[in-house]
C-alpha cells in the first residue's frame, strides 16, 4: 500500500485510448517494483478472458469478476505478507458495486487505477462512475476521433438501435462522435 495512495481514472468514449493509458501506467508501476493486481468484467470477452487488452493489442493479466464483492473476496484470499499496492480495474461501469469496493480500498491505503466509459451511448452517466469520480485524485478525459468529421470525439455512438444499455462490442457496434454528430447529445441537431 502507498503512504499517499492515488485514485486515477481514465475515461472517455470508445476508442479513446483509456485502456492503453491504464496499461501504460501499470507497466510503469511494474518498473517501480510495485505489486499490481488487475480486474476486468467477466462479461467483457472481446479479446481475452484472462487479460485486460487494448484495441491496439497491449495486454496485462487480469482476474475476471462480476461485481465489487467478487473483487473484495478475491483480494481477501491473497497472502497478507505480499498484498498488492495497486488495484487496477478496466471497464468499471460493467461491474455493479465496484465503486463502493474501490472507495473502501482507497480509504485503506491502496492506489486505484480505473479505465472506463463514463456514460452510455444514450448520454446517461453510468452509476458506478458517478460514485467513483468524487474520490478520484486524478481524472483524465480521453478524446477519440469523430468518425464523421475527424474532430475530437467525447461521446460514444451506438450504430444499432434497441438492445441493452450495456452491450459488449467493438467497432461493429460503436463509434466515437463529436458533439455536432451525436444526435442524442446535440439536441439542437436532433430538433432540426
Amino acid at each position: 500500500m502507498h503512504s499517499e495512495p492515488e485514485f486515477i481514472v481514465f475515461t472517455g468514449p470508445m476508442f479513446s485510448g483509456k485502456t492503453s493509458r491504464l496499461l501504460s501506467l501499470l507497466d510503469r508501476y511494474k518498473y517501480q517494483n510495485k505489486r499490481v493486481i488487475a480486474f476486468k468484467p467477466q462479461i467483457d470477452n472481446r479479446y481475452s478472458l484472462s487479460e485486460i487488452s487494448s484495441h491496439g493489442g497491449w495486454k496485462f493479466p487480469a482476474v475476471c469478476i462480476s461485481n465489487g464483492a467478487d473483487m473484495l473476496e478475491y483480494l481477501s484470499q491473497i497472502d497478507e505478507d505480499l498484498p498488492p499496492q495497486v488495484i487496477a480495474v478496466d471497464e468499471a461501469f460493467m461491474m455493479p458495486g465496484v465503486a463502493e469496493s474501490l472507495v473502501w480500498l482507497y480509504k485503506n491505503g491502496f492506489s486505484i487505477v480505473v479505465s472506463s466509459l463514463e456514460m452510455s451511448a444514450a448520454g446517461k452517466p453510468f452509476v458506478e462512475m458517478e460514485k467513483i469520480f468524487p474520490w478520484a485524485t486524478q481524472i483524465e478525459k480521453c478524446a477519440s476521433v469523430c468518425t464523421i468529421c475527424g474532430k475530437d470525439a467525447h461521446y460514444t455512438h451506438k450504430k444499432q438501435t434497441g438492445g441493452y444499455e450495456i452491450e459488449v462490442g467493438g467497432s461493429e457496434l460503436y463509434e466515437p462522435r463529436c458533439h455536432t454528430h451525436h444526435i442524442l447529445i446535440n439536441l439542437a441537431s436532433a430538433e432540426q
